[in-house]
């Protein structure tokens, strides 16, 4: 309590000497994704409300050719003092338009510029570790997946599925996560994968889905944006289960639709919301490690899996898989687990996993 007294107390001194500081989110799509950017949005309120810094949210739409014109566009009115942008979309443009505006704090999430290009000193980039919150979303998927005490698992079958926006190393973090949580309970377990090649589609995600459940598959964790709303929407009408991305799916939906919210198991958070918070913290702080990269992850609180009454409902069913999971958490967190990550991973490397645990 009293480090967050401090924090504002920074925060309004700061605001008394040198005026008001304002952050604008550029968002290289639009909002109502119920995912990546929703999430970094609701950043952007938590940024207003607990540090009284003015913000604003611009969505570019997704069209490429409109990014870098905007952002070159903000950043020359010289009204904002930090600008938000987020996904490996934007690296090539913040490094080209940062070094031109030296007084303008650049954050990026979930992705790094390329600090060896030089002239990034005002660019902090943001990493998560997803790799680890996919390990436990794999395990719990392996767990419920192969009980007999959950309403929609088939546990004669063993197979859960993995449905990815595209296949890029950010989205392979997640995959080769989940697929070691998902060994780690069960090394028989196998996991059907597909790449849908689109963030913004979700009638293709129900449909890639839906072939994974005709699988066998009873399990699906999305990870593809607004696309894997797709999956929810699979889940419910084969009584299957889903795993929701970045948001908390069963708290967005439990207004919308009932059965989608029974038919998710939890959701595996990339804390983009918090991770903004922080960061503009330590900026009013003087903090802020510009010219670097962080990667945060279940220990700095970046990553891990939605805990909500829907959740703790379903788990009712097997009480144990709680407990285990604070287990896996705890191992992960000490360094008694580390996660393999897809980073800097070969596709030789990467496709002997994925062929390794490929239902036959």
């Amino acid at each position: 309590m009293k480090k967050i007294l401090v924090v504002l107390l920074i925060a309004v001194m700061s605001l008394t000497l040198f005026g008001k500081v304002k952050a604008v989110l550029l968002v290289n799509g639009t909002l109502g994704d119920k995912s990546f950017f929703d999430s970094a949005a609701r950043g952007m309120k938590m940024i207003e409300e607990q540090l009284g810094v003015e913000t604003k949210i611009i969505e570019m739409g997704y069209n490429p050719s409109e990014w870098g014109p905007t952002l070159e566009d903000i950043s020359d009115l010289g009204e904002y003092d930090i600008i938000i942008v987020g996904t490996w979309q934007m690296v090539e443009l913040v490094e080209r338009v940062a070094p031109m505006y030296p007084d303008t704090t650049y954050i990026i999430f979930d992705t790094a510029v390329d600090y060896s290009k030089g002239n990034l000193d005002n660019v902090y980039s943001i990493l998560y570790k997803q790799n680890e919150g996919s390990f436990l979303a794999g395990a719990m998927a392996a767990m419920v997946s192969t009980s007999d005490k959950f309403k929609y698992s088939l546990p004669d079958k063993k197979i859960i599925g993995f449905l990815g926006g595209m296949d890029i190393p950010v989205i392979n973090d997640f995959l080769v996560g989940y697929i070691e949580g998902a060994l780690y309970i069960d090394p028989d377990i196998k996991v059907a994968i597909s790449y849908v090649g689109a963030w913004n589609d979700p009638a293709k995600g129900k449909e890639f889905t839906l072939s994974m459940y005709r699988q066998g598959a009873d399990v699906v964790f999305a990870v593809a944006g607004e696309t894997g709303n797709g999956v929810l929407a699979a889940a419910k009408e084969m009584d299957r289960w889903a795993i929701g991305v970045d948001s908390d799916m069963q708290l967005l939906y439990e207004e919308k639709d009932m059965d989608i919210v029974k038919h998710t198991l939890s959701s595996m958070l990339k804390n983009v919301d918090y991770s903004l918070l922080r960061a503009v913290k330590l900026y009013l702080e003087g903090k802020l490690p510009v010219g670097q990269v962080e990667a945060l992850g279940l220990k700095e609180r970046g990553v891990g899996l939605a805990d909500n009454p829907y959740f703790r409902e379903i788990m009712e069913a097997d009480p144990w898989i709680l407990v285990k999971l604070r287990e896996l958490e705890l191992a992960i967190i000490r360094g008694d687990i580390k996660v393999t990550s897809a980073y800097g991973m070969s596709n030789e490397e990467l496709n002997k996993i994925r062929d390794a645990v490929r239902p036959k």
